[in-house]
């Protein structure tokens, strides 16, 4: 099955009890506004997971602006919401389904598989006049035990490798693909206001993560995303990068969805590569 589903199919299965919606909503810069919608009015049966308190560790030194959080400490977090092994989540956000990616892809490094993202989010939902409600559920505990994946990851050490091999030995010869997914302006290094350097990790190739998208937020279908990432080896490894690692997740999706098998996350992203002063900054095309 597709890692989405229509609002059709959430529908006709609103009230399976093997099933635990997420709202996902958030915007940055007003951490409390998710929350505040969700409790204004959400899908029925939804609970809420605030992706910097829940879906992110506390922000140091280093690991960037969203650390992943704890795997121990998101799996207590699951079971309080009554998310088990077994469960069935549906994710939705209102933007663009970054947020939703984000708790599909950290539920897939904790081993579970049973997860999708509602295609066009909570505001096409609405616009369809499919139920909303302010009653915020009472859910039964259960336990959710993490088998993590820790193949889906790339830490900083291996990011400078390939960014060093793609540099010196040529793009060519480097077994592995680094993708930055943040606009093209801001790859470029001309217009950075969330993070105190601008430019990318050298040798990245730029693919802006919102173009995997049609104009009403649904995902393009697979043979559409394989013209997107034409050019790219379905046979090298691919690393993928955002600014904190939460608008990599739908590139994620979208290349799994395309046929390439070897993607994995930088998790701390562009705002971890910059925390170490001896990583180097590139600007202007690659």
């Amino acid at each position: 099955m597709e890692a989405t589903v229509s609002k059709r199919w959430l529908l006709a299965r609103l009230y399976e009890p093997e099933q635990t919606i997420v709202d996902c909503r958030f915007t940055l810069g007003k951490p409390d506004a998710g929350r505040e919608s969700y409790e204004q009015e959400h899908i029925p049966g939804a609970v809420y997971l605030d992706l910097e308190l829940d879906l992110s560790s506390p922000v140091g030194e280093h690991g960037g602006r969203h650390p992943l959080p704890d795997p121990q400490v998101l799996a207590a977090r699951l079971s309080k919401l009554g998310i088990g092994n077994d469960s069935r989540i549906v994710a939705y956000d209102d933007e663009s389904g970054m947020n939703a990616a984000r708790l599909w892809w950290l539920l897939r490094y904790l081993g579970h598989e049973q997860v999708f993202i509602l295609e066009g989010g909570f505001s096409a939902w609405k616009a369809e006049k499919f139920p909303v409600t302010d009653h915020q559920p009472v859910r039964v505990p259960s336990t959710f035990t993490p088998n993590i994946k820790p193949q889906m990851l790339a830490d900083v050490e291996e990011v400078r490798r390939v960014s060093e091999k793609r540099v010196h030995a040529g793009a060519d010869a480097a077994n592995t693909i680094l993708i930055d997914s943040r606009a093209n302006d801001r790859y470029h290094g001309q217009n950075e206001t969330l993070d105190k350097k601008a430019g990318h990790i050298p040798g990245a190739v730029n693919f802006f993560w919102k173009d995997t998208q049609n104009a009403d937020g649904r995902f393009k279908s697979a043979d559409e995303l394989a013209v997107h990432f034409a050019g790219l080896d379905k046979e090298r490894e691919i690393i993928v990068y955002c600014g904190s690692g939460v608008t990599a997740c739908p590139n994620v999706l979208a290349l799994e969805k395309a046929g390439y098998k070897k993607v994995r996350l930088y998790a701390g992203s562009w705002s971890d590569w910059i925390s170490y002063e001896e990583n180097l900054v590139a600007t202007g095309e690659e």
